[in-house]
């Protein structure tokens, strides 16, 4: 029997991450199974040709098992599911990664397009096959790129039965593509995808065959979202940042040493040190902490609002858009450096993407406008830097436009991965290269001048004490020496552990 017998599916049902093989692609692992529905007119058959948009980029296929329902059923137990399978065939899922970034889970744009769900060419009897002994392959221009098997699956194809059919009647003729492993990718116009799915013996659906050729662009901004890419969609899309041909991601600076040095030096002894290195543009200008005595320390990550255009707004300001990303996936570690042009006449966050930073384990946020909400950010245990309160949304002044680009932020420039430092004196900006060794000569510098308040305490006159004469410099050398050695003794140079004191 072939797929194109089948009763047209009353629905189609996609699982997420599925595979240990591409959860480690990926980076992530899901602790519980989640889904998708596309719809029925996104069906095809082998040999149907699938469009790429003109102008588009990222078209990128995904190779899986489909089962086929045989029996409805409600509430169905594991050891029970796969009765209710009539049969298993071959499916690409295929999805426009240019359109992902506005669906915010639903996959509705990016993976529901005509002819993007092609299955077949031949149904394998579920009755005859082990679940756990499947195989599906994928091929990219005849070489192999995805050869997966359902006994390397994190959650098995009987549990995924199992788990939908507590939320929602299965029905004969339902479809449920249950996930690639690792090796998905892009496809060009020109390029054939082709899949298969086997088991023990002779069984086979045969190759389901896909030709990537270019369709219609015209994609209408008036009437919603329209196709935009960035470096994550790339690498997400090709399955890695090297298959997209994107540089690496350079290991973060900030390491456990460097950041309790960072958090016994005051920002304004890491901006004179800066300034002996020949860099006085450093500092974020005209930014204040939300919470008082607030410490901040981690890496860039970037975000850019470009001045308020109404028909860019409604195009670029709804949805899923760039500040909401930016939120939504900081890393545990990072600052969320906005530039906002030093506009603090509208907000640039507020209380509850403030909250969703916090969870997910940011450092901090600073931003060279307003913040809504105020006194509630406040509250949130998130050091937030900003140009003060503003009650005004987005569309007053911005429209979030892209992200983890080089931005400018209070007059300093600031890259992706830059060391950033705040409290009460303000914000500066530490290239990743020389933030040790800054680090360490601030700490040389503390000490030093925590000694000469000491004389000045004492009754010294300033004058060749501070700056220090040779007279000066010898003593307190010679009273470092003296110290050295000395039990609880620690050197300025070296680095404290986390919740030690001086």
């Amino acid at each position: 029997m072939t797929a194109q017998n089948l009763v047209a599916p009353g629905k189609i049902i996609a699982v997420h991450i599925s595979y240990e093989s591409r959860a480690a692609e990926r980076g992530r692992r899901p602790a519980k199974p989640s889904y998708f529905l596309k719809p029925t007119s996104s069906l095809a058959s082998s040999g149907d040709t699938v469009e790429r948009p003109a102008g588009t980029e990222l078209l990128a296929f995904e190779g899986e098992i489909a089962l086929i329902v045989g029996a409805p059923g409600r509430y169905i137990r594991v050891e029970d599911a796969w009765a209710h399978i009539s049969a298993v065939t071959a499916a690409n899922d295929w999805g426009l990664y240019d359109l992902r970034s506005a669906d915010k889970g639903s996959n509705l744009r990016n993976k529901g397009r005509d002819g993007f769900t092609p299955i077949g060419p031949a149904l394998i009897p579920a009755a005859e096959v082990d679940p756990e002994k499947l195989r599906v392959r994928t091929w990219k221009n005849g070489h192999l790129v995805q050869d997966g098997a359902t006994g390397g699956m994190i959650f098995p194809l009987t549990r995924l039965i199992a788990d939908l059919s507590q939320h929602l009647t299965l029905e004969a003729g339902d479809v449920i593509l249950t996930g690639t492993p690792a090796g998905a990718s892009v496809a060009e116009p020109g390029d054939t995808i082709e899949v298969e799915v086997d088991a023990a013996g002779d069984l086979s659906s045969g190759r389901l065959v896909s030709p990537v050729v270019e369709g219609p662009g015209n994609f209408d901004e008036a009437l919603g979202n329209v196709p935009s890419v960035d470096d994550t969609q790339r690498e997400e899309a090709w399955g890695s940042r090297q298959a997209a041909g994107l540089p690496e991601k350079h290991t973060s600076a900030l390491t456990d040493a460097l950041r309790a040095k960072l958090q016994r030096a005051p920002v304004a002894g890491l901006s004179q040190e800066m300034r002996k290195r020949g860099l006085n543009n450093v500092t974020i200008d005209g930014v204040r902490a939300t919470r008082p005595g607030t410490k901040l320390i981690g890496t860039a990550r970037t975000l850019r609002f470009v001045p308020n255009r109404e028909d860019l707004f409604a195009s670029h300001g709804g949805g899923y858009n760039a500040q909401k990303q930016v939120f939504d996936t900081v890393g545990e570690g990072e600052v969320i450096v906005i530039e906002a042009r030093g506009e603090s006449g509208s907000g640039t966050l507020g209380d509850i993407l403030a909250l969703r930073a916090w969870t997910r384990g940011a450092a901090g946020v600073v931003t060279d406008g307003g913040v809504r909400d105020y006194s509630t950010v406040a509250e949130i245990e998130l050091p937030v830097f900003s140009a003060g309160g503003h009650p005004a949304v987005l569309g007053r002044k911005h429209v979030p436009w892209d992200s983890d680009l080089t931005i400018a932020c209070g007059g300093a420039t600031v890259q992706p991965g830059d060391v950033i430092v705040g409290d009460e004196d303000g914000v500066i900006v530490l290239p990743p290269g020389i933030a040790e060794d800054v680090a360490d000569a601030a700490l040389v510098k503390e000490a030093e001048d925590a000694w000469v308040a000491e004389q000045v305490k004492a009754g010294h006159p300033v004058d060749g004490l501070f700056p220090m004469n040779s007279t000066w410099r010898s003593r307190y050398e010679a009273e470092q020496d003296e110290h050295e050695g000395l039990p609880g003794h620690q050197s300025a140079e070296a680095p404290l552990v986390e919740g030690e004191g001086p």
